[in-house]
């Protein structure tokens, strides 16, 4: 009888504590509630064992909170942050040494890191906080001051995955990042449905979903509110050998941001294209749709359809100027405070701006302070773009100085003023302008002006258009120069 007890022994303790076999819980591993305690070498310890025994789940448990320094995720695992659980960031900016673009120190570090993994799952209905104000300066009106650094900018990125494969992110809160916050990298088959991301609004550089060199990514059902950029389309330098940004589907997903909504660019050195982004709701953005190229990259095949626009406008500190669709190519500026010649191909100084071409608009709805701005430092960098079924109501609803153009961050002046347009295109050829109507409110400034303002744009064809100038005993409807 002996026999079968130690056997019925071993087997109990080969197992994990948990819920199931292959779950492995962070308080089994030392991980506390203690206030002050940083966990991260127990979730660290949680993610190893769950990964030496072939994967499984690693259980942040619920209705508990879990304060952690940096910590890697490994192939296998599905953590799950369990309903009214929260892992919350150390605010200790001396324990963030992993630099998010490898020896560029100055753009952030990484909180919650991978490399090079597979079969990856975050999940459950809990909280990841990036801590975010904590790390920041002094509140002012529109933003945080920014703590200054020597070379290296301790502040963390919520989450940095690269090179991975077969990732999920599913059903959470991820919120209060100092930094970006799902920040993708050379990854391909990735999902993100159904997260809530809230950041403060105020804090800069708080981008809510950054692909970058990925392929073949689906966003749905996301509800995103950052001061930076909500969705963001890029190809960085520091990692051009993950090759092209392509395949990637946007859908069902309403956002807030004091800079750009959606966005691509503006870092591109290589090719972003295949690109789908349908039925969103876009609402109090500081501009709604833009593609913003930089660099050599280019940006092509995209289409942007059933999509509502709110745009207003909100001070320099953040880029745009109220436009509900923005599409632009300029070469970047020689340099910003913390360039230090990155952004450039190496060894050079300055750089050159790739095309734009076959980019759709679909059924676009939007309610703005100023009109589609369209441009680029000469014509043959933006061709074959298509506004079908784009309606545009302009009015002036703050007291934030409008008539004001901003192609930041262009060798050319950034910010010029000029006049407020319903469709304003700059050197560019091929442009497709049908089924479209701009209306004006009744708080008309009289930078307002035509509904449509061509200038060097080769074969623009208008087809089916209905509107008016803002001040139509004064000025054309059309006007073309």
């Amino acid at each position: 009888m002996l026999v079968p007890a130690l056997l019925i022994c071993f087997v109990t303790l080969a197992q994990p504590v948990g819920g199931r076999a292959n779950d492995f819980v962070i308080t089994t591993y030392g991980a506390t509630t203690k206030t002050g305690v940083d966990n991260a070498g127990a979730i660290q310890r949680t993610i190893d064992a769950c990964a030496a025994a072939g994967g499984g789940r690693v259980i942040v448990p619920s209705g508990k909170l879990f304060m952690s320094g940096p910590f890697n995720l490994k192939s296998n695992i599905e953590l799950v942050v369990e309903a009214n659980a929260c892992v919350l960031a150390n605010p200790d900016e001396a324990i963030y040494k992993n630099s998010a673009f490898k020896s560029n120190v100055g753009e952030g570090m990484i909180w919650i890191g991978g490399y090079n993994l597979q079969n990856v799952t975050i999940s459950g209905s809990g909280t990841l906080d990036g801590n975010g104000v904590s790390f920041m300066g002094a509140p002012l009106e529109d933003s945080y001051v920014l703590k200054p650094f020597n070379v290296a900018d301790p502040r963390p990125h919520l989450l940095t995955i690269i090179g991975g494969r077969n990732i999920r992110i599913r059903d959470l809160t991820i919120k209060n990042s100092a930094y970006w916050t799902v920040h993708l990298i050379g990854c391909n088959d990735v999902t993100i449905d159904n997260i809530t991301l809230l950041n403060d609004l105020k804090v800069r550089n708080s981008d809510g979903i950054d692909l970058d060199h990925s392929k073949n990514v689906r966003i749905s059902n996301c509800f995103i509110e950052s001061g930076d950029d909500c969705i963001c389309i890029k190809n960085r330098r520091e990692y051009e050998e993950f090759g092209v940004c392509e395949n990637i589907v946007v859908n069902n997903c309403t956002m807030t941001s004091r800079s750009c909504a959606i966005k691509i660019g503006s870092e591109n050195m290589d090719s972003i294209r295949h690109v789908l982004i349908n039925n969103c709701i876009i609402r109090s953005s500081n501009r709604g749709i833009g593609i913003q190229n930089r660099d050599e990259g280019t940006v092509t095949d995209v289409i942007f359809s059933n999509i509502t626009i709110d745009a207003h406008l909100f001070s320099d500190v953040w880029w745009g100027k109220a436009e509900p669709i923005y599409v632009t190519a300029y070469r970047r500026a020689n340099g910003n405070n913390k360039d230090a010649n990155w952004r450039f191909p190496k060894g050079k100084t300055e750089g050159s701006v790739g095309r734009v071409s076959r980019i759709y608009f679909s059924n676009i709805k939007g309610v703005s302070e100023n009109g589609v701005y369209l441009g680029a430092e000469s014509a043959d960098k933006l061709s074959e773009i298509v506004f079908d079924q784009v309606d545009l109501y302009i009015n002036k609803t703050t007291s934030v100085k409008g008539g004001v153009y901003d192609r930041r961050p262009a060798k050319i002046e950034g910010l010029i003023s000029g006049n407020t347009s319903g469709f304003y295109l700059e050197n560019a050829e091929s442009v497709t302008i049908r089924n479209c109507s701009v209306n004006w409110g009744n708080n008309r400034p009289d930078y307002f002006r035509h509904a449509i303002d061509s200038r060097n744009v080769a074969n623009l064809k208008i087809q089916c258009f209905e509107g008016q100038s803002a001040f139509p005993a004064k000025f054309d409807a059309i006007s073309k120069k």
